[in-house]
């Protein structure tokens, strides 16, 4: 694999994780924010110095992400992206003073090997084979279902919360939704940095706009902005993210294959550890708590305040 792209994703780590951290210690100033009020969501977070600040650092990771897509194969770029949860849980404790449980960690750990078991099954020969576009009718037959759903559990959860008496979710469900939405989102981005082309930036501008892609691109930033930043005004940054991570991940590997076209390892060693990979990482994901602890396990261990843990009415 070429150095420069793992380093590209490494940098993409660090500036995503950075981003997500400035941008939850912003929402947690500002009032409840709801989907349902998406232009007094936006005109809160565009008052935010420090929230545009961290929207910067997303910005930039985008950048490095596409270069990522036009080095590495799907599964390896996930592989790496993935192993940002690390770092992101270190600055969630740090500069949020958020606490995760030994469960928690242990679900991390958990992922960091699954991934790792995707990432090893990339060596020898064909590991390299990285296609530029996918089939208009197989990224849309993929996109548009998946999309749908996303938003559905994404209602399905806002519906839930809203019941009275209930225990407040942590944020799983949130988390599998928007994972969803930047699932679709990153193989438009894998699409995209396939038909960019120095050499004929005319010809490359064409192909673009008579593609899916910047349109599928566009859809899901923004559903995704309204989402993700409701999603994580309510919940730990150190749960939510590492879980739409986990989703986000999965789906690409798993749908970008298969859009993409970028082969199965033919050894069985290799194929085992490509699927077996995939599979602990769900299986992590769906053991993940629904909820977060209760009121007397809070009280030994509270989490760092926010103003804005309520829904609006």
């Amino acid at each position: 694999m070429p150095w420069w792209g793992v380093a590209s994703a490494l940098i993409a780590n660090v500036l995503y994780s950075t981003g997500f951290v400035l941008e939850k210690r912003a929402l947690s100033a500002l009032p409840a924010l709801s989907t349902r009020r998406p232009a007094r969501l936006v005109r809160h977070l565009l008052g935010s110095p420090l929230w545009l600040g961290g929207s910067l650092a997303l910005a930039a990771g985008f950048a490095a992400q596409l270069a990522v897509y036009r080095t590495l194969p799907i599964a390896a770029a996930q592989g790496i992206f993935v192993s940002g949860l690390v770092l992101l849980l270190l600055l969630s404790s740090v500069f949020l003073g958020e606490r995760t449980t030994g469960r928690e960690r242990q679900s991390i750990l958990a992922i960091l090997l699954a991934l790792g078991m995707v990432v090893a099954s990339l060596q020898g020969s064909g590991a390299g084979t990285v296609t530029r576009t996918a089939p208009t009718g197989t990224l849309l037959a993929i996109a548009l279902p998946s999309l749908a759903a996303g938003l559905w559990l994404y209602g399905s959860a806002e519906r839930r919360a809203k019941r009275r008496h209930r225990q407040p979710a942590s944020g799983v469900p949130y988390g599998v939704a928007v994972g969803l939405v930047y699932g679709v989102s990153s193989l438009a981005i894998k699409g995209v940095s396939g038909l960019l082309d120095a050499d004929d930036p005319a010809g490359a501008v064409r192909d673009l706009f008579t593609s899916p892609y910047p349109y599928l691109l566009l859809f899901t930033g923004a559903v995704g902005l309204v989402l993700s930043q409701t999603a994580l005004q309510r919940c730990r940054a150190s749960l939510i993210v590492p879980v739409c991570t986990t989703v986000t991940c999965v789906f690409t590997v798993a749908c970008g294959t298969v859009a993409f076209g970028e082969p199965l390892p033919s050894d069985p060693l290799r194929l085992a550890l490509r699927l077996g990979g995939t599979a602990v990482a769900v299986l992590v994901l769906l053991a993940l708590p629904r909820q977060d602890a209760p009121p007397t396990e809070l009280a030994l261990n509270p989490p760092s305040p926010s103003p804005s843990q309520g829904v609006e009415p």
